[in-house]
């Protein structure tokens, strides 16, 4: 039998599962299966397989999740232009077995140079649950995920061998960022337009910074660079909880970089904590995320530095909302999302005064 090639969901029948499960190792045989969309991702589009087996081999899983292009021509063509399919399956080859944050187990992946066309077939993570950037986090589930930023970020700090892979954004390998400061100014023009009666005057004022000072952006912070996720937010996680599931499963390996590891604490406590909390609980998570830093081995790097690179971070997110909202596909929930992430980051960048450093 052949080993499994790229196809879409649809596609994807026993044959292929039993020659991906080959592959991998598994000595089994695929009758049936069935499928079902699951997650909210709107760049990527990801089915559960429940599998039927006529010979169940050892270590055969009952279900796996796999990912695909977006089915919407205009998201599938944002993670084509934005290299998201090639860098995602990069992760899993080359990353996640060092990246020391828990990922799921990769089955098989694989992507054309080409078109971008990809696939990617993880473990099912049931009885985890995905988490909701509409509803957040609790302050429990946001101390969990700061000490998972930190073993992401220690397991590649100051590696500047990152810089030497084209398919790490933010690398010295990297092409271009087709994210121009023109676009990005066209992009915040048509979300005003679209979300105008539902934006905040302070929001408005700080796209319209951002939107001048995008280019600035990218050379403001002046410390130590790390492997960092970049769309760190519940949405691309898993929770477990009382029916079972590894405590917290970090997805969506689309968007990572070699850049600023404060950029993702921030992003995450902007994006998903209440900003009555975040402000309340802000300094002990900073700490515990410090402290797990440090017994990760990492050194010469002091609070005063974290906490200054912490305080510009939600730039990214505000950055993220406006951009991702023009496109991908709009849908109602995507609507609900991307405001809240442009109202959360205002509030950290407000309570911050990050502003003043792009004057």
């Amino acid at each position: 039998m052949s080993g499994p090639d790229i196809r879409r969901p649809g596609d994807i029948d026993a044959a292929w599962m039993t020659a991906m499960l080959q592959q991998a190792g598994v000595d089994t045989v695929v009758r049936g299966l069935t499928s079902k969309g699951v997650g909210t991702g709107q760049i990527g589009d990801s089915v559960r397989f429940v599998l039927d087996y006529e010979r169940d081999g050892e270590g055969a899983p009952r279900s796996v999740v796999g990912k695909f292009p977006a089915a919407d021509d205009t998201s599938r063509a944002t993670g084509v232009m934005l290299g998201n399919y090639h860098r995602e399956v990069n992760f899993y080859r080359h990353l996640a077995g060092k990246a020391l944050i828990h990922t799921p187990r990769c089955w098989f992946t694989d992507v054309e140079d080409a078109t971008g066309e990809f696939v990617l077939i993880m473990e099912d993570l049931a009885p985890a649950q995905q988490g909701d950037q509409l509803k957040g986090v609790s302050l429990d589930q946001a101390r969990l995920v700061v000490g998972e930023a930190a073993k992401l970020h220690a397991s590649h700090w100051n590696d500047d061998g990152l810089d030497d892979l084209p398919w790490v954004s933010g690398s010295k390998a990297a092409p271009a960022s087709p994210a121009t400061p023109e676009m990005v100014q066209a992009l915040w023009g048509g979300f005003v337009a679209r979300y105008g009666s539902r934006l905040q005057p302070a929001w408005v004022e700080i796209g319209e910074v951002l939107g001048r000072s995008f280019g600035a952006m990218a050379t403001l912070h002046d410390g130590p660079r790390c492997l960092t996720h970049n769309d760190f937010r519940p949405d691309n996680m898993m929770f477990g909880g009382a029916a079972g599931g590894h405590p917290i499963t970090t997805l969506d390996w689309q968007s990572f970089a070699y850049g600023a590891g404060a950029t993702d604490v921030a992003y995450f406590l902007a994006g998903a904590l209440p900003a009555e909390v975040r402000r309340a609980h802000e300094a002990e998570l900073l700490g515990l995320y410090h402290a797990k830093l440090v017994e990760l081995g990492v050194e010469a790097y002091p609070m005063a530095d974290l906490r200054r690179h912490y305080e510009q971070g939600a730039f990214l997110l505000f950055f993220t909302a406006f951009f991702a909202a023009m496109v991908v596909e709009q849908t109602a929930r995507g609507d609900e999302m991307f405001l809240r992430m442009l109202g959360g980051a205002s509030d950290h960048i407000l309570d911050h005064g990050a502003l003043a450093r792009l004057a």
